[in-house]
């Protein structure tokens, strides 16, 4: 099982506090922030996460962490995955792992090339002791010895909070999806919560939708209490007994 770490410093204040009647039909990105500042240790993130918050780079490295918790939501259902018939196919031509090249994964994500990058070495190594801890993990799409896609999150209970993904192939991303939709739909299934952050067109052709933050936040407290997914849970026995 993961391993709690020491209790964060830092205290997030309840975001459904700053909603109001009309937030949801009249908020902008700004209106996502809602704090700045504290660090990126493991026991902050893993509270910033139980709070419904995630943390991004405001600017260079010596800037501070903005946390954000969108007015609207990002999440995918795990019944309302679409797959077509060629995602099929490209599923059938690749194999799925977990946890087998998790900073390999999260490295592809923040490649400086890539278009919006926001994925700084604060990010990698912040996630990187997560994961050494159990608390972040990689789903990813193998081709022979080839990493072709993948992505990462972080899951906590039965929350899996997507953070990026990327593809070296034609659908690589969309196939790692597909298979963490798969480990998401154990027993709980109903009440478990794959968060997408914010809603892009790619995502929304996958069947993700936006939900207000109030929404959200009540998702996120049926999630917690279940039990990771075992296929996580078995990646976390691994780690702890190579640590």
């Amino acid at each position: 099982m993961p391993v709690e770490p020491p209790p964060s410093r830092w205290a997030f204040a309840d975001p459904a506090a700053y909603d109001d009647a009309d937030t949801a039909d009249h908020a902008d990105q700004a209106d996502d922030m809602v704090a700045m500042g504290a660090d990126l240790e493991p026991g902050t993130l893993l509270a910033a996460y139980r709070r419904g918050l995630f943390p991004m780079p405001s600017g260079g490295r010596r800037d501070p962490v903005a946390w954000f918790c969108p007015v609207r939501r990002g999440i995918l259902p795990l019944d309302g995955l679409r797959v077509s018939r060629s995602l099929r196919r490209a599923c059938r031509e690749v194999e799925l792992r977990v946890d087998t090249a998790f900073e390999e994964v999260v490295a592809a994500c923040a490649d400086p090339r890539r278009p919006g990058g926001w994925i700084d070495e604060r990010i990698r190594h912040a996630y990187a002791r997560l994961h050494a801890l159990g608390w972040a993990h990689s789903v990813e799409a193998w081709r022979g010895d080839r990493l072709v896609g993948g992505l990462y999150g972080v899951a906590v209970g039965g929350l899996f909070a997507g953070e990026s993904m990327f593809h070296r192939e034609r659908d690589a991303s969309k196939v790692a999806l597909v298979g963490l939709v798969d480990l998401l739909r154990e027993d709980g299934a109903a009440d478990r919560l794959l968060d997408v952050q914010w809603l892009t067109p790619h995502l929304a052709s996958l069947g993700a939708v936006e939900v207000p933050r109030s929404a959200y936040l009540r998702a996120l407290g049926r999630a917690l209490p279940l039990p990771i997914p075992q296929a996580f849970a078995l990646s976390e026995v691994r780690a702890e007994g190579e640590a």
